[in-house]
């Protein structure tokens, strides 16, 4: 039995001695190959060089344009408000959402009952007061006849008292007769007096019943007003929009029951910089005139209409910025353009002769370009620049006239960097304007295209067209996925 335990102990023992001189073997061997590789000769560092896209900077006349965003409105709109309450008993059958209506078309016609019944009130109203102006003037003829009468019996009473006292003077009368033809006189004039009073009585009256007759024809027409108010007619011809009313409902007074928009009286209202307002002004002599050019982008498909400018606003408005113009759009532009559209507006600015067009992404914050130099290695030069548009910059390149400029310029390049010019591929690109699809991509487009309930049915098969043949635009399909989400 001890044998047996000193036998393990010893081949424990033995392992343990191989596992050490095993170990301390790894570790010679890992030193050995550390210190060879510090001895080996290090290589000398070799210069970077990058390729670059460069262009040739050439003298050209630029064009620039100012592009921003506008909507669509119509010059001539009108808000149709019921003028008197009551029921709608008759519409237009071209009163609906985007019906076409004619000038001095009925729209609607309310129930005239109780305002038909008002008009034959005033009406019998208006005759009495003709009647008693009539009865009036009548009076006032026999006023003018009794005071006419009366002041003959004055002139035969005076002549009487006259006579009388002759023949008291000559001793032949008596002085009661004269008495009574002198109270007799009197009696005449106190009846002028009466039937004078009577005139002024009837000539008042006359005027009473005139402003009766006056107050009449005031409710005369205002009845007849309110009689012709329960029809609605069309003031110009146009579309109808947000109609709600139906037959037989009721509608208050001045309530709206739609708008009509004229069609062919379309107008673009944009906004543009202050900056860009004063190009345009000094271009044109103090005055805002010139072309516009909108268009108006529809899955791929681009429709474009030249308008002219017409006005400026008076205003800049509140919380807003530059200067909010409108521009006048033709007649037809009413076939492809709806009011409240969203579309694309470009304004042609004053040309630029002999300036140089640069990519943005050539130029750093301080305007500095790399051109490229002597043995293909960059310098660095600034220039003036004239103006910003998107991705181009319009500079003054007198000093870069016919010279290589870098075109896309990146961290990594500096002045004294060696480089390759890559001549073909100058500018950046956007790629291939057609490209093929796959049948998998393809029919899923058609599928989208086929199943959208909201694109305009000759639109859908133009858009299917041009997905069916073997190239299509790149732009259209990018459009789509957009929207389908892929």
């Amino acid at each position: 039995m001890k044998f047996m335990m000193r036998s393990l102990m010893g081949l424990f023992l033995l392992a343990i001695t191989v596992g050490i001189l095993a170990l301390a073997a790894g570790s010679v061997r890992t030193s050995l190959n550390e210190r060879w590789a510090s001895e080996s000769k290090s290589r000398p560092a070799r210069e970077r060089v990058f390729s670059v896209n460069v262009l040739t900077v050439e003298p050209v006349t630029a064009h620039p344009k100012i592009s921003t965003f506008g909507e669509i409105h119509s010059r001539r709109a009108l808000d149709l408000r019921a003028p008197v309450a009551g029921t709608i008993l008759e519409l237009s059958p071209n009163f609906a959402e985007g019906g076409q209506v004619a000038k001095g078309e009925l729209l609607m016609r309310l129930d005239p009952a109780d305002a038909q019944s008002a008009l034959n009130v005033v009406v019998i109203e208006r005759a009495e007061a003709a009647a008693e102006l009539a009865e009036a003037k009548a009076a006032l003829l026999l006023a003018n006849d009794e005071l006419e009468a009366a002041h003959q019996q004055v002139s035969l009473r005076k002549a009487a008292l006259k006579r009388q006292q002759n023949l008291l003077n000559r001793e032949v009368g008596t002085e009661a007769a004269v008495e009574t033809a002198a109270l007799a006189s009197a009696s005449a004039n106190q009846a002028v007096l009466g039937k004078r009073q009577a005139l002024a009585q009837a000539e008042a009256r006359i005027n009473r019943a005139g402003t009766a007759v006056s107050r009449s024809d005031i409710r005369f027409a205002d009845a007849e007003r309110r009689l012709k108010n329960t029809e609605v007619f069309a003031e110009f011809s146009g579309i109808l929009s947000d109609a709600p009313v139906v037959q037989g409902g009721l509608v208050s007074t001045n309530e709206k029951i739609g708008r009509i928009i004229d069609p062919s009286a379309l107008e673009v209202v944009f906004r543009i910089s202050s900056a860009q307002f004063a190009r345009l002004i000094k271009a044109n002599n103090g005055t805002v005139k010139g072309e516009v050019k909108i268009e108006f982008d529809q899955f791929g498909e681009e429709f474009s209409i030249i308008g002219n400018i017409e006005r400026v606003s008076a205003e800049v408005g509140e919380g807003q910025t530059g200067r909010k113009i409108f521009a006048v759009l033709p007649v037809e532009a009413s076939r492809i353009f709806k009011s409240g559209d969203f579309v694309s507006v470009e304004v042609a600015e004053p040309v630029i002769p002999n300036a140089a067009v640069l990519p943005a992404s050539a130029l750093d914050a301080s305007g500095q370009l790399l051109v490229i130099g002597e043995n293909d290695r960059l310098e660095t030069i600034e220039v003036q620049t004239i103006l910003k548009q998107g991705d181009i910059v319009i500079a003054n390149g007198t000093v870069i006239f016919g010279r290589e400029v870098v075109a896309v310029r990146t961290p990594v390049l500096g002045a004294g960097i060696r480089v390759i010019p890559l001549r073909e591929g100058a500018a950046p690109t956007k790629g291939s304007k057609l490209i093929e699809l796959t049948p998998e991509r393809r029919d899923k487009l058609m599928k989208f295209v086929e199943n959208n309930s909201r694109m305009p049915s000759d639109v859908r098969k133009q858009i299917l067209g041009k997905l069916k043949k073997d190239r299509v635009p790149a732009e259209m399909v990018n459009r789509i996925e957009s929207r389908m989400g892929g």
